[in-house]
């Protein structure tokens, strides 16, 4: 259907949800029993574009006070338009942060809204380089006991056929070094061999620890070794990175250009890791991954799979997207239109305008926050 000649942004408006988790969870260096879904909704031209982070709840003023003043009345199809009228905004607020989780939300609301008036799928507007994007299982996190971890593994490699598997290690800030290593050889005897395996110290670990660990781990073919050390300390991932076999990741806590840029020349990882609910949204991912693609270094979606896959599979330089426990299950509690992870994929469904995700308000209601 013809969308109207510059239709208006006339709306925006934002909510918090929070979901307890549906057990407790932890990684090497945090703890948490809830999630926190900050949604973004658009109207324009008679459509409603979605977008989210997963973020404070303290997103919602921002977005409804600061950001939305600053789109509201502009052109809906001039995504570039609002972005950069948004981060001039923020310059004295802060880029990092609660600021970019807000920005994010925006931006992709925005360009879901788009899509909506062109009556095209995301990935179709962006243009697929991929017919799909390869996923990998994540969670086993480290409050999980052995059977909580076999079975969360064997729905991921047996059930759903997904042939990447991650766990968190670097438990207590890397001081259970003797089970991080029992967890490792049990996700390996429930996954398999044919399995890429993957561990996560979420920055629990120091660098000479990192390095013994790194060694350990691939013993059991691990392939995968995401934030050794804190990302922060790019020198310290570089070093790590020199010593060991499985390839070394970081990146999740990107929330600007500069931020990734800086990480790639540090040299400090084999694949760069990007989160579309805190970069800046789906602008901003096209643009790191195309810093990276100068470094020729793969990239891979951190978390919030359904918001990420049509933007994954427009990505050249893809190496595939995080399938997020938490993320993924709050994604079919609350949207429809949330894809499967089909033998170890994610399929865009270009038959639905946008991403295809629509949140059911009904549903969510009970998780608002007031």
């Amino acid at each position: 259907m013809p969308y109207r000649t510059e239709p208006e942004v006339h709306a925006v408006r934002a909510a918090a949800y929070v979901l307890p988790t549906d057990a407790p969870e932890a990684d090497g260096t945090l703890s948490w029993d809830s999630t926190t879904l900050v949604v973004c909704e658009v109207a324009a031209g008679g459509v409603t574009g979605l977008g989210y982070t997963y973020a404070h709840q303290a997103c919602v003023p921002l977005i409804e006070g600061k950001l939305a003043p600053l789109v509201t009345g502009r052109d809906a199809l001039d995504v570039g338009g609002s972005f950069a009228a948004m981060h001039r905004e923020i310059r004295n607020l802060g880029r990092p942060g609660l600021v970019a989780c807000s920005l994010s939300a925006v931006e992709t609301a925005l360009h879901d809204a788009k899509a909506r008036l062109l009556d095209v799928s995301l990935a179709s507007l962006f243009g697929r380089c991929h017919e799909a994007t390869p996923v990998y299982g994540s969670g086993g996190f480290t409050s999980y006991d052995d059977e909580q971890t076999r079975a969360q593994l064997q729905r991921w490699t047996h059930e759903q056929r997904i042939p990447r598997a991650k766990i968190k290690i670097g438990e207590s800030w890397g001081a259970r070094v003797e089970r991080d290593l029992h967890r490792v050889a049990l996700a390996r005897e429930v996954a398999g061999d044919t399995v890429d395996l993957y561990v996560d110290a979420n920055g629990g670990y120091g660098v000479a620890q990192a390095v013994r660990v790194g060694h350990a781990v691939a013993e059991y073919g691990v392939t995968w070794f995401e934030e050794p050390v804190s990302s922060d300390h790019l020198a310290g991932l570089r070093q790590v990175r020199s010593q060991v076999t499985p390839d070394v990741t970081a990146g999740e806590y990107g929330y600007h250009l500069p931020y990734f840029a800086g990480m790639l020349e540090a040299q400090a990882v084999d694949c760069l890791q990007i989160d579309v609910t805190r970069c800046g949204g789906y602008g901003e991912w096209l643009r790191a991954a195309a810093v990276a693609a100068g470094y020729s270094i793969d990239i891979s979606g951190h978390c919030a799979p359904n918001l990420s896959a049509h933007v994954a599979v427009a990505t050249p330089n893809l190496r595939h997207l995080e399938y997020f426990h938490d993320h993924d299950r709050i994604e079919r509690m609350l949207f429809d239109g949330a894809l499967e992870p089909d033998g170890g994929a994610m399929r865009p469904d270009l038959s639905r305008p946008g991403h295809g995700l629509s949140l059911r308000h009904a549903d969510a209601e009970r998780y608002r926050v007031r």
